[in-house]
């Protein structure tokens, strides 16, 4: 069994690398998660995750975060190099989960295809409720919708499972924001690829340890 790779995520993506780790059998990869409300204070995220870091780096070799810039303004990179191990501390690619999911190319191609575009994944379509109704108070201020959303024409549900009930209610989300639906299967995208590049290298380092040996 390979030493255990630390992977630090957003609790947005808990489920996802859950499920990733299932399929492929990851039993030496171990997850924490920081609250995914941080997201609505990303200037906290930098330095949370350096405390964690901090606090876990002794116990792994290996640390892996899973956010991408979201919203750090560069930030969270320069965090990691100063506090990388003996190589540098990898993060998720791009500047948010919605390019990750979909790839750069494509999410390019989306933004280009309609700048007012609204995003959802599994995760935001299952806290659509909170995160966005009633964060925003629109239930108790409806007058404020077509403030926050006079810039939006389109609602675009990355999803990362085909689930029948997320798409229904990803449209009913839709229909609530009064935005043209689109749904694009992005699966896992960049999240799958690079936890597989990150967890082939540390097996392709510990081999070439024990050859050495």
């Amino acid at each position: 069994m390979p030493s255990p790779i630390l992977v630090i995520a957003c609790g947005a993506l808990a489920n996802e690398i859950q499920a990733l780790k299932r399929l492929n059998h990851w039993q030496h990869l171990h997850l924490q998660c920081m609250d995914a409300s941080l997201h609505n204070r990303p200037e906290q995220i930098t330095e949370r995750l350096r405390e964690k870091i901090r606090a876990q780096r002794a116990h792994y070799q290996q640390i892996f975060i899973g956010y991408a810039d979201c919203g750090t303004g560069g930030a969270l990179d320069r965090m990691l190099l100063e506090e990388s191990l003996e190589g540098q501390i990898h993060r998720l690619p791009g500047a948010h989960c919605y390019e990750f999911y979909a790839g750069h190319r494509e999410f390019a191609e989306l933004q280009e295809a309609e700048l007012g575009t609204f995003y959802l994944t599994d995760f935001l379509v299952r806290h659509f409720q909170y995160l966005v109704i009633e964060l925003l108070q629109l239930e108790q201020h409806p007058e404020l919708q077509p403030t926050f959303f006079a810039g939006y024409h389109k609602l675009v549900y990355l999803s990362q499972t085909h689930d029948r009930s997320l798409l229904r209610q990803a449209k009913k989300a839709a229909q609530r924001l009064d935005l043209e639906f689109v749904q694009v299967h992005s699966g896992y995208g960049l999240l799958e690829i690079e936890l597989k590049e990150q967890l082939g290298r540390v097996d392709e380092s510990q081999k070439h340890v024990r050859l050495l040996a």
